[in-house]
């Protein structure tokens, strides 16, 4: 349950409202149609390499395998980055969500609330979090598929107005949004661009499967399963999410701008309120399904993040101080240092929610989309040095048969992704420093550290020839055993879910 639903946070509750709002109902189904090919591509990519070797340490360890120490280390940062800078934007999500009951309360207060539970949960060991992290991913999904067949019923009349709206809001305001009023292809091209965007920060984190596979139980065997299923989530909850939101809020609808004052928090929560439904607890009822959300993924986010400072140390890529543990093996030191850095939520103190969450996301999605390159660049290193010293790609547990060009798609992709994610600020009397800064400043962090890490550790690329494929090996197999089968069919049902 929690590979299916634990990285599904407000990127896709709260972050599609602004990309509705910028491409227009079919730009936003397009771009996370878009972004949803290059994650599934990256599982795939990442699902042979981790089957095969399923590592502690998941990519950021092959890549020292099969590219060399510095990529290791630039790209283990990258992540680090990516997940402590998520939690803010999580929390000032939730501030956002919740001025929906109380808009005249100090984002203060709830932002304080929010991170309290996330430390704690953190703080109190890998128990509790594995519990309280089942609990927020099975809401997750309940949530999600509930939101989507309850907006298929309003698109069709189902609503106390009876109103059928089928594909009305795209005709009128029409499928695409001219971007800033700009007219023309390009104006769609931007608006679309920046619903790419806002979906690379929903769909980022998938690739997490790869840094639980040495914890996984019987991991040659179950993490193939897992990759196989992430169709189902992009397909579903993904796709299926911005299909309905975009059929039940116009795209000129001014509550879907986050960064105002008077954001209703989600576009179901506007689908609702537009439908007639009066009355404040069903609005309620979502609006809470969605903050246990934002919480859930701020909790992963402080794991996530505190986990690969400590993988960092350990490595000797970070100060050992990191590497203190309590009795319990708690990364404690780790876990205060990720922590701190969620301060920067505070932000929206003074400066509306939405628009901290809208910086930080982008942030994110930038970080995220490195990532996805670098994972596509560890494969191609990969396959060469596998065929080069003779073995052959059906050797390996799970493989498709989209390879090597999913690989180089993920790298492509990212890559034209991360140049047009803000193109707008060069174009005339668009200049926005924030914008800038959060979208592209980013995207130097990991080149730098990589020259960084090179020079200072001075290691050559790995060879294909010399590339370890053996190392571990004898340990993983053993660990392999057959599937156990299932004694009726209601586990035969649980068992495909989770």
């Amino acid at each position: 349950m929690i590979s299916i639903a634990g990285v599904i946070g407000t990127g896709l509750f709260l972050g599609t409202a602004s990309a509705l709002m910028n491409g227009g109902p079919l730009g936003l189904l397009l771009g996370y149609i878009f972004v949803g090919s290059i994650s599934y591509c990256v599982m795939i990519t990442i699902g042979e390499m981790i089957s095969y070797l399923p590592i502690a340490g998941g990519h950021i360890k092959l890549a020292e395998r099969f590219v060399d120490p510095a990529f290791s280390f630039a790209l283990g940062w990258n992540l680090w980055y990516n997940w402590t800078v998520t939690l803010p934007a999580e929390l000032s999500a939730a501030a956002t969500i919740i001025n929906f009951w109380h808009p005249g309360v100090n984002n203060a207060v709830w932002i304080t609330m929010c991170l309290v539970v996330a430390v704690g949960i953190n703080m109190s060991g890998v128990g509790v979090y594995g519990e309280t992290e089942f609990i927020f991913a099975s809401i997750k999904v309940v949530t999600i598929v509930g939101l989507i067949i309850f907006g298929i019923i309003l698109d069709l009349g189902g609503g106390p107005n009876h109103d059928r709206i089928g594909f009305r809001y795209w005709k009128d305001p029409g499928p695409f949004v001219q971007f800033y009023g700009i007219s023309g292809m390009t104006g769609r091209f931007l608006g679309w661009s920046r619903a790419v965007t806002q979906a690379a920060f929903a769909y980022s984190g998938l690739e997490v499967v790869a840094m639980a596979a040495a914890e996984s139980k019987n991991p040659r065997k179950n993490l193939p399963k897992a990759i196989r299923r992430v169709y189902i989530r992009i397909l579903l909850f993904y796709i299926g999410g911005v299909f309905v939101i975009g059929l039940l809020v116009p795209s000129n609808n001014p509550l879907l701008n986050v960064n105002s004052d008077n954001a209703s928090a989600s576009p179901f929560v506007i689908a609702i309120n537009q439908a007639g439904i009066k009355g404040l607890p069903s609005a309620s009822v979502i609006n809470a399904a969605l903050l246990t959300s934002a919480w859930s993924a701020a909790s992963s986010n402080l794991y996530i993040s505190s986990r690969g400072l400590h993988g960092l140390a350990a490595s000797g890529n970070a100060p050992k101080v990191f590497l203190r543990t309590s009795r319990s093996g708690l990364p404690y030191v780790a876990v205060a240092m990720c922590a701190s850095f969620s301060l920067l939520a505070y932000m929206a103190v003074n400066t509306s929610s939405g628009m901290v969450f809208t910086w930080f996301s982008s942030m994110c999605a930038t970080a995220g989309l490195t990532t996805w390159f670098g994972i596509g660049v560890i494969y191609l290193r990969f396959r060469k040095g596998f065929l080069a010293q003779g073995h052959k790609m059906s050797e390996l547990p799970y493989s498709s048969r989209f390879q090597p060009f999913a690989a180089w798609w993920a790298i492509g992709a990212s890559l034209v992704t991360l140049l047009f994610s803000a193109w707008e600020v060069f174009l005339r009397d668009n200049w926005s420093t924030a914008t800038f800064m959060t979208n592209y400043l980013p995207m130097m962090l990991f080149p730098v550290l990589y020259v960084g890490a090179k020079i200072w550790k001075r290691v050559p690329i790995v060879k294909p020839n010399e590339m370890d494929f053996h190392s571990g090996i004898a340990e993983i197999e053993a660990m392999t055993h057959a599937d156990v089968l299932p004694r009726n069919i209601v586990e035969a049902i649980w068992m495909k879910l989770t």
